[in-house]
């Protein structure tokens, strides 16, 4: 059964943009050779954390949003886990309501994106 999955994950602030874009496709690549549809991808950018991690003030803020199998998830953090540039991350399942709140949030950025 495929369920829908959110992630978000911070990466290190050291990394260039193209090596920030690069750790993100290379996440989406594991997703989608993993099965998984990938619905929504949102980079926020450098922002400032609530506390320090690993004596890191900020981070680049990055969320998927994505339909697979529930093994997919176990896989994907064991990646998280292994990367140095990941300082934190946060995977987990939406119900019917969180899935429909997401896909109003998407719709209203990219009307907000094109007007």
């Amino acid at each position: 059964m495929l369920n829908n999955y959110e992630t978000a994950f911070i990466l290190t602030p050291v990394l260039s943009d193209a090596q920030m874009k690069e750790a993100v496709e290379k996440f989406k690549g594991l997703l989608t050779s993993e099965g998984a549809e990938i619905l929504n991808e949102e980079c926020w950018g450098l922002k400032k954390l609530a506390y320090p991690i690993q004596n890191k003030s900020t981070g680049f803020y990055a969320l998927l949003q994505f339909k697979g199998e529930p093994s997919l998830v176990e896989k994907l953090e064991l990646q998280f886990r292994r990367d140095e540039r990941i300082i934190r991350f946060l995977t987990f399942r939406l119900d019917k309501y969180a899935v429909e709140y997401a896909a109003k949030r998407v719709n209203k950025f990219k009307a907000e994106k094109e007007g």
